[in-house]
This record gives C-alpha cells, structure tokens and sequence, in this order.
C-alpha cells in the first residue's frame, strides 16, 4: 500500500507545546503516538524536526507523515440487514444509522461490509479483484455513519465499474430527507460551495475557495418553527456534502453535533438525515430502477412530534 499524503496543517493559534496542539487538531491519534511521530521526525514545523515541548506560533505549518497501515480483510459478521433490493448484480441496503460503511480506524467490525460478507459471501471475491478496495468490497458510495437510508453495493467487477460509471457521471439520483434548524430564505434553491479540508481540523470539511466543487439542491417539505424538512438532492459527493452545505445556509442538520449545535432537541439520539430515494440505471439490464426507504421509528416520531 502506498503511503498516504502528507498532512498540512496550519497553527491558528500559538502554543506552549506542540504536542498539546496537535492532541486538539488531530483527536483521532493519542498524544503518545503523537510524540512519537515528532521524535520519529514525522511530524515538522515550518519544514524542520522539532520536539514535542517545542511552541508553535499562529501562521506556522505543521507537516505530519502518518505511517501506511495494511488493513486485514474485513471479517464476516452475522448482523441483520434491511435489504430493500437485492438480484445477482447488486444489492441495495437501507442502512440504520450509528452503523459504519466499512472497516476504518477505530471502526475494525460491526460495519455494513462485515455484514454484507455474512450475507453475500461472494463478496469476498470482489475484494481479492479490487487490490485497493481491501477493505470495502463492492462498495460504491458512502453513508456518513449517523446517517441512515439507501446505499447500493455491486456483486460483480462488472457491475461495480458500470456502477461507479453513473457516480461519475452523475446521472445517479440520491435524494435525503433533512429537518434542520430553521427555515431558508427561499423555499427551494441550489448551495453551490466549494468544499475541502478544514485547515486545522483534518476529519472536518469546509467551504473553501480552494476546495472542490459542490453542488446541493433543496426545497422545504413542512415548516415546524423552528425547524424545517427539507428535501435534499446531491449532484456531486463530497464529504459531508449536505452537512456542511446547509451548515453554510444556517440551517445545520438538527443532531448534528459537528457542523450543527452540540445540544441534544426533540429527543434525538442522531443527526436528522436520511437517504431517502436512490435511482439508477441498472448495470447489466438499462432498466431505471427507483427506490425509496422510509425514516425509521425514531424519525417518524420526531416528525409526529413536530406535526400535533
């Protein structure tokens, strides 16, 4: 496995050691791997080695080389699943939320891809074509954790590249459902923002100049002041794509304690967002194929709540 690129890091606020710093910009590694790194000399300030008691100043750039990790083979796992469609070419899930696409760091079992081994074991055999889809066989696209709803997974290299072919064409329709915080200026519109890394906190996106661009539609369903359902269309995916654009329109996603407001409402245990529609072209047949998953019990509830 090739080494990952480096990550560019810029201090936005100075400090008395950078270990302390970089414990807060990236919280996915402890402070001691952190330490580590810097006396490894994987980590740099300003191009230099340094050590992990040296300051950082604001403006300074800080190089961090994370080491390649070969990742096991994911493990099948028997764990029910909500098949909404399923033939010899692919199958489509409606995924509960709270559960991971696909092994990650900090995320080893319990994901779609241990579950769907379990059921389609031939799955296994996808992955041994894709070298460098190890550790998500037939995947085509992703459902951020805390996000539930449709997501289509191929059976066959061929299916997966015709699949893979609509994305990138962006002639396959995803449609959410999002009660957010708030109400839009206008009933419906179009975010157009490009999105990339945020600066200092790496896991995070942001509307950057820079960044890729990114392209969501919306139009409000029901008005609950002061919340609004909103349907949303993606014509590109980015990362977080949703949850950063309405961020941006100041209407985050209720339960969204990343780019939304970090307190708990109306019960909710989640973010508010669900893949709700998927529609695509058959990869083997041409045939249009259309489906559509409804929120879960703890959605529908919310939503009765805020409809008495």
């Amino acid at each position: 496995m090739s080494s990952p690129q480096p990550l560019q890091l810029q201090v936005d606020q100075s400090a008395a050691r950078l270990d302390q710093w970089l414990a807060q910009a990236l919280p996915q590694l402890s402070r001691s791997q952190l330490q580590k790194l810097i006396r490894q000399g994987q980590i740099l300030v300003a191009g230099q080695s340094v050590r992990p008691s040296s300051a950082v100043q604001t403006g300074e750039v800080v190089t961090v080389y994370l080491p390649a990790v070969e990742p096991d083979a994911p493990q099948p796992e028997t764990t029910p699943l909500a098949v909404v469609y399923e033939d010899d070419d692919l199958v489509v899930i409606n995924k509960p939320a709270g559960m991971v696409v696909h092994p990650a760091h900090g995320h080893a079992s319990g994901t779609l891809v241990n579950a769907l081994l379990s059921r389609y074991p031939d799955l296994a055999a996808l992955s041994l074509s894709d070298a460098e889809a190890t550790d998500r066989p037939g995947i085509v696209h992703r459902l951020d954790r805390d996000t539930s709803g449709l997501i289509m997974v191929a059976r066959t290299p061929q299916a997966l590249r015709h699949l893979q072919q609509q994305f990138k064409a962006r002639t396959v329709e995803k449609t959410y459902l999002a009660l957010v915080f708030g109400r839009p200026e206008a009933p419906e519109g179009i975010i157009e923002v490009p999105l990339g890394r945020d600066s200092r906190f790496r896991q995070k996106m942001a509307p950057r100049a820079d960044g890729k661009p990114s392209r969501t539609h919306y139009r409000v369903l029901e008005d609950f002041e002061p919340y609004s359902l909103l349907e949303v269309g993606l014509e590109t995916g980015r990362t977080h794509q949703i949850r950063v654009h309405l961020a941006w329109l100041k209407c985050p996603v209720v339960g969204d304690t990343v780019y939304g407001r970090k307190k708990n409402v109306l019960g909710l245990k989640r973010q508010f967002l669900h893949a709700w529609r998927l529609r695509f072209q058959h990869p083997r047949t041409g045939e249009t194929i259309e489906l559509e998953a409804p929120l879960d019990a703890h959605l529908q509830a919310v939503l009765g709540q805020l409809r008495r």
